[in-house]
């Protein structure tokens, strides 16, 4: 089990007691009381990733935790050209958002570049650019690939070309920035939503900033900048005066103490712990060091190799969204299922790429999990598991079973229980689990795709 020999310090849920950040922030060594092991490494796919195969599983059990990671950071398959092709994919399919939806969903399952997809799943929701008001798929289509572009690299750059991305000022019905009549509403959704957050800004200072933004226009979904609609005046913002621009807006915000604080409490959320609200000494080291540089990749490089994400404290501790819940099953049984049909029943479950609900994105946590939505994963497991259509029988556990040398329902079921709950269950359970499959069960393939529908509605198949 994971909580086998838990650390003394920093196991407990941080409601229960403080966490000593020299402690969390510190790299993670397995010993006798934190061995590594398959929880721990399938907890790293979960989070870093979108779930993993068994030899994926396999194969870190054999490199350790760190070296693991140092593959999701920097894979050594050929990542550029992986990207290059479904670049242009997209950009071929960019008729429509469903088009796209179903390149993306393609992309996450095959890519060799997991953690950045993750990371650009991250920033679709932080910037929260919607079809829906940007009502073109072209501009949604490079919105999405500038998020991949710098998803793991400096947030000072991403925001930058955020703040002149058609299709971020379209969604936030900014496509006119007069020198007469500033629009405030990208001012107000960049220090609101996208750096400071509320409380750390003034009306005055989003009406200053509005000024600073001027000049720039979106015609014929195209970005203009017209030198005589800029606002040449002094503007004064978060307490700084000068003749400022929108890059020098940028660089103000970044030099927020807020700005660093808010981000590594986001990601702190996507791949720590959504349960419990960290206190600002535990994330002080981290925020201080993402001021220097706001170098992602070396944020999330912490957070990942730390000895707090591979504590109790953080282990399921966020709920799956349905992209996630969706494809830890198909990751973990090692194929490709139609993902224009995937991205329909997403979207049902309220993940529907391209579309974040708003431009805070989605609000994620408990609110994936209602009645509604907890019967429509149950729908969707059986769907994805079942051996006919709209899936097509492409996930067969039975057939990955036996790939992997179970030759016997019983061992088959013990397989798929390690697979996708690295058997993490009660014992009793557990126990009445594996009871459902037996040799006089019927079929294999069916008992086997009913036991995983079992396992995917479990209420711990729910949580990253």
């Amino acid at each position: 089990m994971f909580d086998e020999g838990q650390p003394e310090n920093g196991a407990a849920a941080i409601s229960d007691r403080p966490i000593d950040p020299g402690w969390a922030w510190a790299p993670y060594e397995p010993d006798q009381r934190q061995p590594w092991n398959l929880c721990r490494a399938a907890h790293l796919y979960r989070r870093a990733a979108f779930g993993a195969d068994w030899g994926l599983l396999q194969q870190a059990l054999t490199d350790g935790p760190q070296r693991t990671v140092e593959k999701l950071l920097r894979p050594e398959n050929d990542v550029v050209a992986f990207n290059r092709t479904y670049d242009d994919y997209e950009a071929a399919a960019s008729s429509s958002a469903e088009n796209l939806r179903a390149w993306w969903l393609r992309r996450m399952i095959e890519t060799p570049h997991p953690l950045l997809e993750k990371m650009t799943l991250f920033w679709h929701g932080h910037f929260g650019v919607s079809n829906a008001r940007v009502n073109n798929a072209h501009l949604m289509c490079r919105h999405v690939q500038l998020l991949r572009n710098h998803a793991l690299g400096r947030f000072g750059p991403l925001l930058a070309a955020v703040s002149q991305d058609p299709a971020v000022l379209l969604g936030l019905e900014c496509s006119a920035n007069r020198k007469a009549q500033p629009n405030e509403n990208y001012a107000r959704a960049m220090l609101e939503s996208f750096s400071l957050g509320l409380g750390h800004f003034s009306d005055g200072d989003v009406r200053e900033a509005a000024r600073a933004f001027t000049g720039w226009f979106v015609l014929r979904s195209r970005l203009r900048y017209i030198p005589r609609e800029h606002d040449e005046g002094v503007k004064k913002v978060l307490g700084r005066e000068g003749n400022f621009d929108g890059e020098g807006v940028v660089q103000i915000v970044l030099g927020q103490p807020a700005t660093p604080r808010r981000l590594v409490g986001k990601l702190y959320r996507w791949l720590i712990s959504e349960t419990d609200e960290p206190g600002d000494a535990l994330l002080a080291p981290l925020a201080e060091s993402f001021a220097r540089d706001y170098d992602v990749s070396k944020l999330v490089e912490t957070m990942l190799r730390s000895r707090l994400f591979f504590s109790p404290a953080a282990y399921r501790r966020r709920i799956k969204s349905p992209v996630e819940f969706a494809l830890g099953i198909v990751k973990g049984l090692e194929a490709v299922v139609p993902t224009a049909q995937l991205g329909q029943d997403l979207a049902a479950l309220g993940q529907d790429l391209y579309h974040p609900p708003t431009v805070k994105g989605w609000q994620g946590g408990r609110n994936w999990i209602n009645h509604a939505t907890l019967l429509g994963r149950s729908n969707l497991a059986q769907s994805l598991l079942a051996g006919a259509q709209p899936y097509g029988g492409k996930l067969d556990p039975w057939s990955v079973a036996r790939k992997h040398g179970h030759e016997s329902i019983e061992s088959a079921g013990r397989f798929l229980l390690d697979l996708l709950l690295q058997s993490d269950l009660d014992p009793e359970v557990k126990t009445a689990l594996l009871d459902t499959v037996s040799p006089g069960g019927g079929d294999p393939g069916q008992q086997l795709r009913r036991f995983g529908r079992r396992l995917a509605t479990s209420a711990e198949f729910q949580l990253a």
